[in-house]
């Protein structure tokens, strides 16, 4: 049999009225038409939620409450109540049903927010009509005389009720009801409209309601009972019903939950804006004022917007901008802002410039602040212009019964738990855009998800402005992403040739560094059963061995492999000058500055430029320094483009001279959420330096930290070279001591021991 979609509303309707017509039978025989005041005076039928709104599902509740004055008698009002349930729950009928006086519904309603937004949807069946009338509007009146703080009421039970089933957009299982984006979401939309406080879009608000409720209803008819989660075995049987394949239904109702979701979203801000008690926007004689977070992007009443001056045609890369400053400040995205770049970015450049990989790997290392901004860009249509490879995989429900996510949410969730373990690697960007890519290959005609991502994922680094090692190595993780669980829970982790075979497989300790957190984040994201206790103890114990079997030697950097540094530095003669002067070049470089750097070799200058530059405002991104005889080079990669050498040259040159107090300006203040910096020895790397690895969120004065522990300790930095990515550095010193030799163990342990302190 196959329902005419057309007819599914008009059906609910017809049981609603069929239920009515039963109703007034009943309530007409309990209570005759005899002339007592008693009788069908101050007593009514109220029919309450989805059958107040005449919607009755195939096997919906009857939500039925008997109302009555509270003058009646008790005795009387008991016995009208059971000559009329009685014969409902003779005819079989799911009964919810209640009798309360007007007092009692009102106090009920005060109590319960639940009662009262069924309450708001009441609707008089039989008896006194002006009894209900009176009740509902002294309901309403309440609801909104108390709105402030009924709303809370309201969005305390959501948040809890999400915490358990999930959103009906990305849950593997979706529950029509419960789930965010279903059905009470939907009937929370129009008490929140009720409030007076805010209005929703109510043609579109109330046709996504009514989609969600056919599929219910196409649900209810083939599990021949009251089922709200729409199970995978069931979805097929539903989907002939609708007159549709089972992907496209899957597909349909995820997208009714996604929009229903995003109005819920725009509501709840609403309503924080009208409940806020003092408006955040100031004004100039210009308008309204935005505070400038990066080139065109700005703030503007708690969202982060694209300024009005932005040209996103021009400037497409404004998108990557917003995006990466929502996200790392945790300030949703204006929808607006996304709509408009969305219908008016102009186009990527192929490959990216370094900067909008930069803001890419930004955006994806942000942490949860990923989720709710990549889900605006994606409703808007913006991710469709980044990363066309998505809509392969938006809303793809998975075929293993262990994901609790589709495709897409999993794979964003995979960067969130990256994220967590990206100090972990020494590539945290390489990690972010592996985890976002892990699963690209999970498109409807992949046989194997992990063969097809892989040239996929190399194609989008490659655009993404990677280099080609580097998009190699993403498209290598996301063939081996499933390499660690698979073999550690399938074959024997003791058997010497399990390990062996695997380290063949990954080929470096940094490969395998990079696979175990992808691994970790991935089964995190999975869900409970894919990263038990057992699970995560094979799958470490199994990398430990690999280790074992891998060439103990890292590759040690290269400061002559830095990619900008000179054929020849000039090196002035200091020796008249005095060890406080330097020379300073600067050239434009990819989207920032290069900065050259040669000064005297003397212990301390190292940490007087790192402070200097951070005292003058400068973001640096990566650093490298080579000791050449007397004098020492360095070249510094900032983010400014505008730099001027003359400028800069008068505003460090108090910091080399000793004239400024660098610990009184650079001290690192406690912050719990930057904690967890690694400090280690790279003990076989060079025989001639003891080699320091610091790992830790970037932030000013970091740097200088730790130079200046090094040059507290009476050591001096032969060579040193630090790198960002995103939010983390990634900085490598080589430390000799005073006769310029490596360290011995005893000063090496100090050494991590201190820096590691100043760091927190």
């Amino acid at each position: 049999m196959t329902f005419d979609r057309a007819a599914l509303a008009q059906r609910r309707a017809d049981r609603a009225l069929d239920a009515d017509r039963r109703l007034r039978e009943l309530f007409a025989e309990a209570v005759p038409a005899d002339g007592d005041p008693r009788n069908g005076s101050g007593m009514a039928l109220v029919a309450v939620g989805g059958y107040g709104r005449s919607e009755l599902s195939p096997f919906s509740d009857l939500d039925v409450v008997l109302l009555h004055d509270p003058e009646l008698d008790d005795e009387h009002v008991r016995k009208v109540a059971e000559s009329i349930w009685y014969p409902l729950w003779d005819d079989g009928v799911d009964l919810d049903h209640s009798v309360r006086n007007t007092a009692q519904m009102r106090e009920a309603a005060a109590q319960d927010h639940r009662a009262a937004m069924g309450m708001l949807d009441a609707r008089a069946v039989a008896g006194d009509a002006g009894l209900v009338m009176t009740l509902r509007s002294e309901v309403l009146a309440d609801w909104r005389r108390d709105a402030r703080s009924r709303v809370e009421e309201v969005r305390e039970a959501r948040i809890k009720r999400i915490e358990r089933a999930g959103w009906l957009a990305d849950s593997a299982v979706p529950d029509l009801k419960e789930s965010g984006g279903g059905l009470r979401d939907s009937v929370i939309l129009r008490a929140l409209v009720a409030t007076w406080l805010i209005d929703v879009p109510h043609e579109e608000s109330e046709g996504l309601r009514l989609d969600l409720l056919d599929v219910r209803d196409a649900l209810h008819e083939v599990a021949g009972r009251r089922v709200e989660r729409l199970d995978a075995d069931v979805i097929p049987d539903v989907a002939r019903l609708l007159d549709m394949t089972a992907e496209d239904l899957d597909l349909h109702t995820r997208q009714l939950g996604r929009r229903v979701a995003h109005l819920s979203s725009l509501a709840w801000r609403r309503i924080d804006g009208a409940l806020a008690p003092t408006r955040k926007v100031a004004f100039s004689s210009k308008g309204p004022v935005v505070t400038r977070l990066a080139e065109g992007v700005g703030v503007l009443d708690g969202e982060v917007i694209v300024m009005q001056q932005a040209d996103p045609a021009n400037d497409p890369e404004v998108a990557l901008r917003a995006a990466a400053a929502a996200a790392r400040d945790g300030l949703p995205l204006s929808p607006g802002s996304a709509t408009r770049l969305a219908e008016t970015m102009g186009d990527m450049h192929d490959p990216w410039p370094m900067s909008s990989t930069r803001l890419m790997v930004d955006l994806l290392t942000s942490g949860p602040g990923l989720l709710p901004v990549w889900e605006e860009l994606d409703f808007a249509g913006v991710v469709d212009r980044l990363l066309p490879e998505w809509e392969a995989i938006r809303l793809r429900g998975s075929s293993s019964p262990v994901h609790r996510y589709t495709v897409d949410r999993h794979s964003l969730e995979t960067c969130v738990y990256a994220a967590q373990v990206q100090r972990d690697v020494a590539r945290p960007d390489l990690l972010a855009v592996a985890a976002l890519l892990h699963d690209i290959g999970k498109g409807p005609d992949a046989e194997d998800h992990s063969e097809a991502g892989e040239p996929m994922a190399v194609r989008i680094a490659t655009r993404w402005g990677f280099s080609a090692d580097d998009a190699a190595v993403i498209g290598r993780l996301v063939r081996w992403h499933l390499l660690l669980p698979t073999t550690a829970t399938r074959r024997d982790i003791e058997d010497p040739s399990t390990a062996a075979n695997v380290a063949e497989v990954v080929g470096s300790e940094d490969f395998l560094e990079l696979l175990a957190a992808l691994t970790a984040a991935d089964a995190q994201a999975t869900g409970p059963s894919a990263w038990t206790v057992w699970r995560q103890g094979l799958i470490e114990g199994l990398a430990d061995k690999t280790r074992r079997q891998l060439d103990d030697a890292i590759q040690s950097p290269d400061p002559q492999a830095y990619e900008g540094w000179p054929a020849t530095v000039p090196i002035p003669d200091f020796g008249a000058t005095g060890p406080a002067d330097f020379t300073l070049e600067v050239e434009a470089h990819k989207d920032g500055s290069l900065l050259t750097f040669v000064t005297s070799s003397r212990r301390g200058v190292m940490a007087d430029l790192a402070g200097a530059l951070a005292l003058a405002g400068l973001a640096i991104r990566s650093a490298r320094t080579v000791t050449l005889g007397d004098a020492a080079a360095s070249l510094w990669e900032v983010s400014r483009s505008d730099v001027d050498a003359a400028t800069l040259t008068e505003r460090l040159r108090p910091a080399l001279a000793g004239e400024v107090d660098l610990p009184a300006r650079l001290e690192l203040k406690a912050d719990p959420e930057l904690a967890g910096s690694r400090v280690r020895l790279l003990d076989r790397l060079s025989e001639t330096a003891t080699l320091l690895e610091v790992r830790a969120h970037d932030r000013r004065g970091l740097l200088w930290t730790v130079c200046h522990e090094i040059f507290l300790l009476d050591l001096s930095i032969r060579s040193a070279h630090m790198s960002t990515y995103g939010d983390e550095a990634r900085d490598v010193f080589y430390v000799v001591d005073a006769e310029g030799e490596r360290l011995d163990e005893a000063t090496a342990a100090v050494l991590v021991e201190r820096v590691a302190a100043a760091l927190g």
